[in-house]
């Protein structure tokens, strides 16, 4: 196993299976072929042809559109087609800066290949000029990847809430930063990828992501301790076994593996003169523009 090998992971889509999905003639995602039969059990929502699945024009505004999905998804959700019903809401758009067409729940944004974003921080402290980072193990009663390791803090980017705003309150519910500390953190670029979720896994379909990245540098003193149940623990951990496990095993979830090997790349840990795959892994870790890209 690769540096590369964990970005291929996060890029396994095949381009063959998805529909378009349109909204007020713009696309907004991605439709699995075989969803997308459930859905013309909805006539009145959605039109479906041979080249896209669209949202029928007569639902003309947000509230219209996100009232008339709504109903779909919860119908969808107790068929146990949606699974994890998170009650959180994103936004639905051609860009992360767009106005927002519609907002849906959370945990059907696979399933349309809707454009999520998140936020992803990098808690780290110095100890004697060595770098070390904290790492987090998801909890085994998370629906989606129990018991995989996590980046220090991370969390999904819902409508209505900044992002450093979002930040401070994952901090607080997953680690137990005061928001004076975790307003420090700095934001230090985004990563993207496209990732096609395997048959009978959660949440399924495909997930073309935008990760915002903050690096947070924590008191040498500070001990993290998760407050809303799904962290199960932390460890810290120098770079050099952060980098080992990232690059030797699939212990990290997927798109973590990403904010390691960009920080392990910041912070001049993984180096063009050690690394010969160093600009294919430079390249691989922003694999989509802002845009609502083809899978």
């Amino acid at each position: 196993m690769s540096y590369l090998d964990r970005i291929a992971e996060c890029n396994n889509h095949d381009p063959a299976l998805y529909r378009s999905f349109r909204v007020a003639g713009r696309r907004v995602g991605w439709l699995r072929r075989p969803f997308l039969e459930r859905l013309r059990d909805f006539p009145e929502v959605f039109q479906i042809d041979a080249d896209a699945v669209r949202l029928d024009p007569r639902l003309d505004d947000f509230e219209i559109r996100s009232e008339a999905l709504d109903g779909v998804l919860r119908a969808l959700a107790g068929d146990g087609a949606i699974p994890g019903w998170r009650g959180e809401q994103y936004p639905v758009a051609t860009g992360f800066t767009e106005p927002p067409l519609m907002q849906m729940e959370r945990a059907a944004t696979p399933l349309f290949g809707v454009r999520a974003y998140g936020v992803h921080v990098n808690g780290f402290v110095r100890d004697r000029g060595e770098i070390k980072l904290w790492v987090a193990r998801r909890s085994q009663a998370k629906s989606s990847y129990p018991g995989e390791l996590d980046n220090f803090v991370a969390g999904g980017q819902p409508i209505g809430i900044g992002l450093l705003e979002n930040v401070i309150k994952e901090a607080a519910e997953e680690a137990d930063v005061p928001a004076a500390i975790a307003a420090r953190s700095v934001a230090v670029g985004s990563l993207s990828y496209c990732h096609e979720i395997a048959d009978g896994d959660y949440p399924g379909g495909l997930k073309p992501d935008v990760i915002f990245v903050y690096d947070l540098e924590l008191p040498a003193d500070f001990e993290p301790r998760n407050t809303d149940g799904e962290i199960d623990k932390f460890y810290l951990w120098s770079l050099g076994e952060a980098m080992a496990a990232t690059r030797e095993t699939s212990d990290f979830k997927y798109n973590c593996a990403l904010v390691n090997i960009d920080f392990f790349m910041r912070h001049g840990a993984l180096d063009p003169d050690s690394e010969p795959d160093y600009l294919d892994i430079a390249r691989g870790l922003r694999g989509l523009p802002d845009k609502t890209a083809s899978p």
